[in-house]
């Protein structure tokens, strides 16, 4: 007699699941409270699916955080392996910029989730959409309101892939949270990650600098460094430059109730190279020095301009200086609902290394709704379906 397993949660984490289970061993259902399986997987595909990134397994890994809890679902199915097994599936792949993996140009997102959709289908997997969990009953089973009847589930395994609380538009609003610490499980609020952070510019600044980018820079937070670009904003600055710094950002703004951070204008140069290139004997105009001997444009000048003193933009040395290390302050971040994924949930001491909820046997909890950090550029997806792939083989093999 095949056991059950009630999936809950239809996103990315609970596609491969389903479609790895061996059905042969288990009546697999999901339990999606949207119409339709997969919403937010679709809307990470605007502007194009970012399924994965091809950096080397070594490094990959070392980009969540923390990642121990994740290596042995991430060694048995790494980017690589993601890879390989999208192409096995009829997904054809390519490295585009920044060493991000998408579809093959004219695969859309949506025929991406169709595959998935079709695997599940060849599994027998059993889909009850408009299915919204409410929690646990007495008796430990699965409470469902469905045509505004509540309905009581009962199976040999849960597995919970309830999401985060970034885009709650996709119904990943996070409110989950109670039904666990009712049953004494450790979790933490949602915040927000790979957001945009507020910074306090004065108001006659912002018309110069809203919706410019900083490209080709370095910062710092905390002693860690990225390179990549930013776009300044009205509310402070966003964009794949800042974002792997979201956890040192967070620590400081809970630490001290703000952040700083360094960026770097000129990683290539060195604060003497840029002295000498500053230091002319005609000493024409600073600005017209900074655009044609370093390449710089005017939103970079004129941030330099607003954050330093006159005396230190007219002494070669010191803009140097600046421009290898301005400071700015951050006062905040944007709200989780802007956020493109969320830190919070379920605290990764009450899983076991399968995902098992230690004080609630038989029941896992994966993806999104685990305490974890994860940077854009296909990270956090690759994850849900490391995941996915390994509780898939772990459940087959017992």
């Amino acid at each position: 007699m095949r056991r059950k397993v009630a999936i809950v949660g239809g996103g990315s984490s609970a596609l491969i699941l389903a479609a790895e289970l061996d059905s042969s061993k288990y009546e697999i259902s999901i339990y999606e409270k949207n119409v339709a399986l997969g919403r937010k997987f679709l809307v990470a595909g605007d502007g194009g699916l970012n399924l994965t990134h091809s950096e080397s397994p070594e490094n990959f890994i070392t980009r969540y955080s923390p990642h121990q809890f994740l290596e042995k679902a991430f060694n048995q199915f790494s980017n690589a392996h993601f890879v390989e097994w999208l192409n096995h599936s009829g997904i054809e792949t390519f490295v585009g910029t920044s060493g991000r993996i998408f579809p093959k140009k004219g695969i859309k997102p949506v025929e991406v989730l169709k595959v998935l959709l079709e695997k599940i289908k060849k599994n027998n997997v059993r889909i009850h959409v408009k299915h919204e969990w409410l929690g646990f009953s007495k008796s430990d089973g699965l409470l469902f309101l469905n045509a505004e009847l509540t309905k009581e589930v009962h199976s040999d395994y849960s597995v919970f892939c309830l999401g985060g609380a970034s885009w709650p538009v996709t119904g990943t609003t996070g409110e989950w949270l109670k039904f666990f610490r009712d049953k004494k499980i450790d979790c933490k609020e949602f915040e927000a990650s790979n957001c945009g952070y507020k910074i306090n510019w004065e108001k006659d600044f912002i018309p110069k600098i809203e919706g410019k980018a900083l490209k080709n820079i370095s910062i710092t937070c905390s002693g860690k460094t990225h390179l990549g670009e930013v776009v300044l904003t009205k509310l402070g600055i966003e964009g794949s430059g800042i974002y792997p710094l979201s956890p040192q950002i967070r620590e400081q703004l809970k630490a001290k109730g703000f952040a700083k951070i360094k960026i770097d204008l000129k990683p290539n140069f060195s604060v003497e190279t840029i002295t000498k290139k500053l230091s002319t004997k005609s000493r024409p105009n600073v600005t017209t020095l900074l655009r044609e001997n370093l390449n710089l444009n005017s939103t970079t000048i004129t941030l330099l301009k607003n954050n330093i003193s006159k005396e230190d933009f007219l002494s070669p040395q010191k803009l140097a200086t600046h421009i290898k290390n301005l400071d700015l302050i951050i006062h905040g971040t944007a709200n989780i609902e802007e956020a493109i994924s969320t830190v919070g949930g379920i605290v990764l001491s009450e899983i076991s290394e399968n995902f098992e909820l230690k004080n609630m046997p038989r029941n896992f909890a994966i993806g999104e709704m685990l305490d974890y950090d994860a940077p854009t550029g296909g990270y956090l997806l690759q994850s849900c379906f490391s995941m996915g792939n390994y509780l898939a083989k772990y459940l087959n093999s017992i």
